[in-house]
C-alpha cells in the first residue's frame, strides 16, 4: 500500500499513493561494514572509487542478474539497460554512489521511461519528460537506473500481483508474495540484482516488502524529503525512500534525499553513521488495529525482538493503542478509497466513460464504489477522526515516556500469492487486509517515521520484520537503534533460495 497525495491526484494518475541529535553533540564511530556475500551500495561505490571495479562492470553485472532472474521473479516492468550501460561506459557518474546500479519504482516518473503504475489504464503512457526533484536527487547521487520495478495497480495493495504485468514472486519462497507496493524493488534487492532500490510508502509500502523479503526499510516523516515540503495533511500519505540490505545504505541515501534547506520542515538529520549511547524507553504493541494478536511466528518474532532490545539495555514495557483501532482502520480505508475514486474520476474524464474491468482491477473498482456509497459527509467525519488519531499518536509518546514503539509489521509472514491479490472478491479481500495490514497505516496518518528491521526468520525460512516507530522527525533515533540491532543480530549474510 503506497501513496495518496492531493497533489498527485490533481496532476496525473499516481500511486494512492531533522530528528535532532540525542543528548550532547558527539561523533560516533562509523558502523562496520555488514558481512555479506554481496557488497552493499556503500561498499560497491567505494570499490568503484578505488578502481577495483568500474561503473560499467557494476552495471553490466546488475543487468545480467536482472535478465537471469526476471523470468522467475518478475521484478522489472520497464528496462533501461542500453541507456544505463551508455551512462556507465561514459565514465563513473559524479556522486557518492557513482556507478551503483539502481531501480526506480514504477509509481514515480523517470525521464525517458513510461510510468504505468502497474495498471492497464496506463499501458499506453508515453515516456516521461519530467521527473520529481526527489528522483533528481538519486541521479545527483550517481546511481545508475537500470529500469522501473514492479508495483501493484497504483500502489493500492500490499502485494505485487497486478493484472497488467503479472505476479512478482518472493525469492525466499516463489509461492509467496514479495509484498507491496514496493514488491519489485524488494525482490530485486533481496535476490542480489541491485544493492538498493527506490520505494515509497503510503500505508506500509516500504515496510511490508522489507518485512516479506528480509530487508531494512525505513519510512520517513511526512514532509521530510526533497520536494515534499508542502505535504502537511493526513491525505498526503505517501513518502519516498529505499529498501536496502544494510542500514548504512539507507542512512546515506536518506541524507542525500532529505530536504536540508533553510525552509525544511524538520532540522536536517545528515548522515547517521552508527548507534547512540542513550538507552530508550520502548513500548511493545502486539495487537493489530482490529485488536487481534498476530500469527504464532509473528508473536515469536516480536517477543524475540523485545528480548533483544531489553538485552541491549533499553527499558521495555507493554503498550496499547491510544485510539480506537477498529474505527481507525475503517476510516483509513475510506480515505484510501476516496483516493481511488479521484483517480477513477480522472480516467472517466479522459476516456469519456467510467472505467471498467478492462481499465481498472476489481479491487480498485470496489474502492471506488465504497467511496461513492459513503459520500463526502462520511469522508469528512472520517478525516476528523483520523486527525484526532494522529494527535493521539503524537501525544502518546510523551504521555507514556516512550521513545520508540516496537510492534509487528504484519500479522503474518508473507502470504501465498493470490491470498491478498486483486482477483479476490472485494469484501473478502477487505476483511483479509484489515487483519493482515493492521499495524502500518497509523504512521502514514500521523506523518511519523517507522522502520522494518529483519531480525527473525521462521522455521520454514521466511523472514519476519519487526517494526520500530517514533514521533515525527525522529529518524536519527531510529537509524541509531537500527545500527545497534544490525550489530547485535546481523542479517546481511542471509541469502534467499532464489538469488543471483
Amino acid at each position: 500500500m503506497t501513496r495518496i497525495t492531493r497533489r498527485a491526484l490533481a496532476a496525473a494518475p499516481f500511486a494512492l499513493a531533522a530528528g535532532q541529535a540525542l543528548g550532547a553533540a558527539r561523533k560516533p564511530a562509523p558502523a562496520p561494514a555488514p558481512v555479506s556475500p554481496w557488497p552493499d551500495a556503500t561498499e560497491m561505490a567505494a570499490r568503484i572509487r578505488r578502481g577495483e571495479l568500474s561503473a560499467a562492470e557494476a552495471v553490466e553485472t546488475a543487468i545480467r542478474r536482472a535478465e537471469a532472474l526476471q523470468g522467475t521473479l518478475n521484478i522489472i516492468v520497464n528496462s533501461d539497460f542500453d541507456r544505463a550501460l551508455a551512462k556507465a561506459r561514459a565514465g563513473t557518474p559524479a556522486g557518492p554512489f557513482g556507478g551503483v546500479p539502481f531501480l526506480i519504482k514504477d509509481l514515480d516518473d523517470y525521464v525517458g521511461l513510461p510510468t504505468r503504475n502497474g495498471s492497464q489504464a496506463m499501458r499506453l503512457a508515453p515516456p516521461a519528460t519530467h521527473q520529481p526533484p526527489y528522483i533528481d536527487a538519486f541521479d545527483r547521487a550517481g546511481l545508475v537506473t537500470i529500469g522501473k520495478s514492479a508495483t501493484p495497480e497504483f500502489g493500492f495493495l500490499p502485494t505485487t500481483e497486478p493484472v497488467s504485468t503479472g505476479l512478482t514472486r518472493n525469492p525466499w519462497d516463489l509461492a509467496r508474495s514479495s509484498g507491496g507496493s514496493s514488491g519489485g524493488s524488494a525482490a530485486a534487492v533481496a535476490a542480489g540484482v541491485v544493492p538498493v532500490a527506490h520505494a515509497n510508502d503510503g500505508g506500509g509500502s516500504i515496510r511490508i516488502p522489507a518485512s516479506n523479503c528480509g530487508l531494512f526499510g525505513l519510512k520517513p516523516s511526512r514532509g521530510r524529503m526533497i520536494g515534499t515540503e508542502g505535504e502537511t495533511q493526513i491525505s498526503d500519505l505517501g513518502v519516498e525512500h529505499v529498501v536496502s540490505r544494510s542500514v548504512r545504505d539507507s542512512a546515506a541515501l536518506f541524507a542525500l534525499t532529505e530536504n536540508a534547506s533553510s525552509g525544511a520542515r524538520f532540522p536536517s538529520v545528515g548522515v547517521v553513521t552508527g548507534p547512540a549511547k542513550r538507552r530508550l524507553r520502548v513500548g511493545v504493541l502486539m495487537e493489530n488495529g482490529a485488536g487481534h494478536r498476530p500469527q504464532g511466528d509473528v508473536v515469536a518474532a516480536t517477543d524475540a525482538a523485545a528480548k533483544l532490545v531489553a538485552g541491549l539495555g533499553h527499558h521495555v514495557e507493554a503498550a496499547h493503542l491510544p485510539y480506537d483501532g477498529g474505527q481507525f482502520i475503517q476510516d483509513f480505508l475510506l480515505l484510501w478509497a476516496n483516493g481511488a475514486k479521484g483517480l477513477a474520476d480522472q480516467l472517466a474524464k479522459a476516456m469519456g466513460k467510467a472505467p471498467d474491468l478492462n481499465v481498472l482491477e476489481g479491487f480498485s473498482l470496489g474502492m471506488v464504489e465504497m467511496a461513492r456509497k459513503a459520500g463526502p459527509q462520511a469522508l469528512g467525519a472520517a478525516v476528523q477522526r483520523l486527525n484526532a488519531d494522529a494527535l493521539a499518536y503524537d501525544t502518546w509518546f510523551p504521555a507514556h515516556q516512550f521513545d520508540v514503539v516496537l510492534s509487528p509489521v504484519l500479522s503474518s509472514p508473507a502470504p501465498l500469492l493470490g491470498e491478498v491479490g486483486p482477483n479476490v472478491p472485494f469484501d473478502t479481500l477487505v476483511a483479509r487486509l484489515i487483519e493482515y495490514v493492521g499495524y502500518t497505516p497509523i504512521h502514514n496518518i500521523a506523518g511519523a517515521p517507522a522502520m522494518s528491521v529483519p531480525l527473525f526468520w521462521t522455521d520454514a525460512g521466511l523472514p519476519v520484520g519487526t517494526m520500530f516507530a517514533a514521533r515525527a522527525g525522529q529518524e536519527r533515533m531510529l537509524f541509531e537503534l537500527a545500527y545497534e540491532l544490525e550489530a547485535a543480530q546481523p542479517w546481511a549474510q542471509r541469502i534467499p533460495p532464489v538469488h543471483v
